[in-house]
């Protein structure tokens, strides 16, 4: 599901906004699970849709300091400057917090990307987003539900199916069920489109 592709394209392709999402995962006697929560129904960018925590890279975020940089492959990975990747590690961490209350130690070094995803030319609101990986065993503090996020719950993997959901969300869900190399999603006369990163 997505509703990123409207019918009329703006005048002018907006340039992409830099954001990054934090993939929380644990192991379960039932399976993996993952955490997700619902967007506002109200939201000016994908209503009312089940996502991972996250959202745009602020100036701060460029600022964070983190025990470990990010792994040169990682980083490498997110097809940023080492300045830009460290802010948008920093990014997921800290959105993370804000929309589900769950703090994770700053250490870029856990994390793993998984894919990049860039909303549709033809978008009103466009992203250049990049989903980290991480264990909910380093979280501390229970989820809870926010302005941004409702309905918040670790979810297995293999139900996420029957929600609402994005077509890139689909996608690192189903990189998570069949452990891939990063991969970025992009979109080609308006049809999705990934292919690996080296």
């Amino acid at each position: 599901m997505s509703d990123l592709t409207p019918d009329a394209a703006p005048a002018r392709a907006k340039r992409p906004r830099h954001a990054a999402s934090l993939v929380l995962v644990r192991n379960t006697a039932k399976g993996l699970e993952v955490l997700m929560g619902r967007r506002p129904r109200k939201s000016r960018f994908a209503p009312d849709v089940f996502v991972f925590p996250g959202g745009g890279v602020e100036p701060g975020d460029y600022m964070a300091q983190t025990a470990r940089p990010l792994d040169p492959t990682c980083a490498k990975a997110t097809g940023a400057s080492p300045r830009l990747a460290h802010a948008l590690a920093a990014a997921a961490l800290r959105e993370t917090e804000e929309e589900t209350g769950v703090v994770l130690p700053a250490d870029h070094g856990a994390l793993r990307l998984i894919a990049r995803a860039i909303t549709p030319v033809r978008s009103p609101i466009r992203f250049h987003a990049r989903f980290f990986l991480a264990d909910a065993e380093t979280a501390i503090g229970d989820h809870a539900d926010s302005a941004e996020l409702t309905d918040l719950a670790f979810r297995r993997v293999d139900e996420t199916t029957k929600l609402p959901l994005m077509d890139v969300t689909q996608a690192v869900l189903a990189a998570l069920d069949k452990p891939r190399t990063p991969f970025l999603y992009s979109y080609r006369r308006g049809r999705p489109h990934w292919r690996t990163l080296a």
